[in-house]
């Protein structure tokens, strides 16, 4: 089983490289800069605290362990 920081620290990398994917794509499709941070930041956030969460969860699984 993880310990919680490592789920902590997986979400933080996901979220880096995930949310600047979100940051490129509102940009090319806007062209907003300050709304493409907005998002950016707004997803990071939400999405972040999502991940976390759902990774404590599966902790509580066993179903594919050994």
């Amino acid at each position: 089983m993880d310990k919680p920081i490592r789920n902590l620290l997986k979400a933080i990398s996901w979220r880096i490289v995930a949310t600047l994917t979100t940051m490129l794509l509102v940009l090319v499709l806007t062209g907003n800069l300050v709304l493409s941070g907005e998002v950016g930041i707004v997803e990071l956030v939400v999405k972040i605290s999502a991940y976390y969460l759902h990774e404590r969860a599966w902790n509580l699984v066993s179903l594919g362990r050994k």
